[in-house]
């Protein structure tokens, strides 16, 4: 939890609020100062309070990597990421109007990993793009907004925010408002809310007493930049790109397009939801107008709805989905646990077609473009997850302080209507056959030790239809309120079906693509 100044103090205008919220701790301690001094200015109209954290990660390769071992360079035991971060919270309320504006900067040392992948890019004959650290460093307003109250059930938000449907933690369902950046660490960062990509929407919640229950509802007017649409993957050939593809920078072959009239940004889109409970559960049914999260890519070869490309090779784009879902959640005295469930139903989701490798190389298919290069193709698509969450009495065993937080979850995607002969592909750049169902099993549980400033834990993942799967162990530690730390190893196999050739006809599934991307983590938080 973060640790907070507060104060209270007036102000001559929302102009002073949002300056003061923006310009940060200076300012903050200035105030503070006045406060003590009892100046003319101080009220109860207005409080202030302002948060945040500095934080470092650096990680390293635990293994060796194929792109980079092909040209007779090491991966295991280099520097992979050497990343630091500032965030700054800011709260404020002019009399019931509550105000939020959150910023972040990201910056990245260039790794001489990092350099081996750059020099990479030029054998890969895509050198000249921009740097790989350009794809991770950051800067930005991540929120931005105010909340304003409208008698005793009604509240309206207006800004940059963040909005969480659905129940699913590892693999989203229903929790597909935003995209996410997985562009600095595809895999794992615990807190949802820094992956997020917040987006500007009016949103509201409506309380509803008398039917135990709650109506939310969001409009996003199309004010979003293109690179706040979809999920953001780390293209440009650096350390998280899918295997075999690192040293790689696919953008210059391709572009992001945000105004194809498929998925144009500019298009308003929204939802609504109504949450309550009844007979003992928890539960909610809604609706999205949003985009798919992954692209899907428009080829030269076949551009989508006849929209020429402006890639040399193709565009990816995102194009406009209906979802459809409900979740309910209950507690069972049979197991002692509570009992999760999710349902979304996707209106045309968007897959790529061609299965099989580039066209010129060995084993393509006759008259297939392939690697997903052959057009685009909507499925109606099926996701469901159940998650069993139980606190287990382990103290006696392995002597934690408190019984141990554990969860079970199955997440099923299932293709409607099926057919294996539409050479549906699971991924664009790779000719890997789509699957009607692919299943995945994950499991973590956290032990509790010293009052809560030890936290071992332990996830792992199994990619039931495919193969593969992932594990991580770590342990989080608490000095004070101000110092948190972490180290956690990723580990990865692909169960035997890892592509090996860039654009060639592999059979690589999820696991594969983090096939040889093992990492050992350290994580550093100085709260403030």
């Amino acid at each position: 939890m973060r640790r907070s100044r507060t104060f209270r103090r007036t102000g001559t205008g929302l102009a002073v609020a949002a300056a003061l919220a923006m310009i940060g701790m200076p300012v903050a301690q200035g105030a503070e100062e006045a406060a003590k001094e009892g100046g003319s200015w101080l009220s109860d109209d207005f409080s202030f309070q302002l948060s945040g954290y500095a934080r470092a990660w650096a990680s390293f390769n635990l293994e060796d990597q194929p792109e980079l071992s092909k040209v007779g360079k090491d991966s295991a035991g280099k520097l992979s990421m050497l990343r630091g971060s500032v965030l700054l919270d800011a709260d404020a309320r002019t009399g019931p109007v509550k105000w939020k504006v959150i910023g972040r900067l990201d910056r990245e040392y260039k790794t001489n990993y990092l350099e081996d992948l750059e020099d990479l890019r030029a054998t890969n004959g895509t050198a000249g793009g921009k740097s790989i650290t350009e794809n991770y460093n950051n800067g930005d307003i991540r929120e931005f907004w105010a909340e304003i109250p409208i008698g005793d059930r009604i509240t309206v938000k207006a800004g940059k925010q963040q909005l969480v449907w659905g129940e699913s933690d590892f693999f989203q369902a229903m929790d597909l408002v935003h995209g996410y950046d997985y562009s600095w660490r595809l895999f794992f960062e615990g807190e949802n809310e820094e992956w997020r990509k917040p987006l500007i929407m009016v949103s509201t919640k409506i309380r509803i007493p008398e039917a135990k229950g709650m109506i939310a509802a969001f409009v996003r007017p199309g004010w979003d930049r293109c690179e706040d649409i979809g999920n953001t993957y780390d293209i440009r050939g650096g350390r998280w790109f899918f295997q075999p593809y690192r040293g790689f920078d696919l953008t210059q072959v391709t572009d992001k397009n945000c105004d194809h009239k498929d998925g144009d940004m500019d298009d308003v889109t929204g939802g609504i939801r109504w949450s309550g409970e009844a007979f003992g559960l928890n539960y909610s049914i809604a609706y999205l107008s949003t985009f798919a999260a992954d692209p899907v890519a428009s080829s030269a070869a076949k551009p989508h709805q006849g929209v020429p490309v402006t890639g040399a090779v193709f565009d990816l784009i995102h194009p406009k989905i209906d979802v459809i879902g409900a979740t309910v959640s209950g507690y069972s005295e049979t197991l002692d646990a509570v009992i999760s469930a999710e349902v979304a139903f996707t209106k045309d989701q968007p897959y790529n077609v061609g299965t099989g490798a580039l066209v010129g190389f060995p084993g393509n298919k006759p008259g297939n473009v392939g690697i997903g290069l052959d057009g685009i193709k909507k499925k109606d698509t099926l996701r469901t997850m159940i998650r069993i969450d139980k606190d287990l009495s382990l103290e006696g065993i392995l002597g934690t302080s408190r019984p141990s937080f554990s969860s079970v979850q199955l997440f099923n995607t299932q293709v409607l209507d099926y057919d294996g002969r539409e050479d549906l592909v699971r991924l664009f750049a790779y000719g890997t056959p789509l699957n009607e169902h692919s299943t995945i099993l994950t499991m973590f549980t956290t032990l509790n030790y010293k009052n809560d400033t030890i936290n071992p834990g332990l996830a792992v993942g199994f990619d039931l239809s495919n193969g593969g799967g992932f594990a991580i162990p770590s342990v989080a530690m608490t000095f004070s309120d101000k110092w948190l730390a972490k180290v956690e190893a990723d580990i990865f196999w692909d169960g035997g079906k890892s592509n090996k050739t860039q654009f060639s006809n592999g059979e690589s599934q999820l696991f594969g693509y983090f096939n040889r991307a093992s990492q050992l983590v350290f994580r550093v938080t100085r709260q403030f």
